[in-house]
């Protein structure tokens, strides 16, 4: 874990005795009830500015989602809800993000997750209001650029992780990055149990980075066939393609199948296509974005239950491993 302090919104979080979690942002499936179903719950949530659609939406989201936790922290001032973050994919292709980073400085939302590039004007917009930001990498060198452009912590994506993913073991990557960084990081891949948060922080990591279990959740914006296909599948019904768009990613492969697909011999795409817009909110609708880690998803479940499942597991394996040292 850190050596240094945390920002303060991380800090916080944590000395409220909640669990090391960041929700992670879900294409299209992510929406204001579940963000806020997750802090409640004690864990930050987040979701893609681009979910909101027409742009429109999201400055509606950006009220539901403060009005709701301001409420919610009024109503619990011993235990408030966690902080929310918003996901922004700055990559050119999204000819959004200037509009979508206004509303987010309008709205003073506490943590920015960027993604697909570090761009340094939108870190300076992040800090002009006291927000932090946590950019989402897949190797030592992206994390050097982002943490130069003005990044305040990185969310190093490993093997496994779901939608976009890196190709590197999370071993390796905390190791490196640590020997070099040592703020705010958080880990990204096959997370999904109590015991998994605990090892991202044996191995360096403060947070973990939890997606693909959020989607079998009540509060979770995606249909009944892919919760159930989350619950029903496991690490080996996991595809890695870069065909949808343009980047690796893990998907099930029930979805790819039902596309008229095989998902053993999809194509390779070409990279400089990458495209945010409409086109991949289509293609990501019907492939199904996912972890490895969702072989311990055994039902749909409202978003506290889950939370506190991670809790349970968390702190008993904890304990077990503190008695195996006594």
């Amino acid at each position: 874990m850190s050596n240094q302090p945390l920002p303060e919104v991380l800090r916080k979080h944590l000395a409220d005795g909640n669990l090391p979690v960041i929700a992670a942002p879900l294409f299209i499936i992510s929406n204001p009830k579940l963000v806020i179903a997750q802090c409640k719950a004690g864990v930050i949530g987040s979701m893609p500015a681009l979910n909101a659609r027409p742009a429109e939406q999201l400055e509606e989201w950006l009220i539901e989602i403060t009005t709701a936790l301001d409420a919610y922290n009024q109503e619990h001032p011993d235990k408030p809800a966690a902080p929310f973050a918003i996901n922004q994919i700055v990559h050119k292709s999204n000819d959004r993000l200037e509009h979508d980073m206004a509303l987010c400085v309008k709205y003073k939302v506490p943590i920015i997750i960027t993604s697909l590039g570090a761009r340094e004007e939108i870190n300076i917009a992040a800090h002009s209001y006291g927000g932090i930001v946590l950019h989402d990498i897949i190797n030592n060198a992206f994390a050097k650029k982002a943490i130069e452009k003005g990044a305040d912590g990185l969310i190093a994506v490993a093997a496994g992780a779901g939608g976009h993913a890196g190709s590197k073991s999370p071993f390796a990557l905390i190791q490196e990055i640590r020997e070099w960084f040592k703020g705010p990081l958080v880990l990204s891949g096959s997370i999904a149990t109590g015991g998994a948060v605990l090892a991202a922080q044996a191995i360096g990591a403060d947070y973990a980075y939890i997606g693909s279990a959020f989607i079998a959740t009540e509060e979770a914006r995606a249909s009944d066939a892919y919760k159930q296909a989350v619950v029903d599948c496991s690490s080996d019904d996991i595809v890695l393609s870069n065909l949808f768009t343009g980047i690796s990613g893990n998907y099930l492969a029930p979805s790819i199948r039902n596309a008229g697909l095989d998902p053993a011999n999809l194509p390779e795409s070409d990279p400089s296509k990458m495209n945010f817009g409409g086109a991949a909110q289509k293609a990501w609708k019907d492939i199904w974005g996912c972890g490895q880690g969702i072989g311990s998803v055994k039902g749909v479940t409202p978003t506290a239950q889950f939370v506190s499942r991670l809790r349970v597991e968390y702190d008993q394996t904890k304990a077990h491993l503190l008695k195996g040292t006594a």
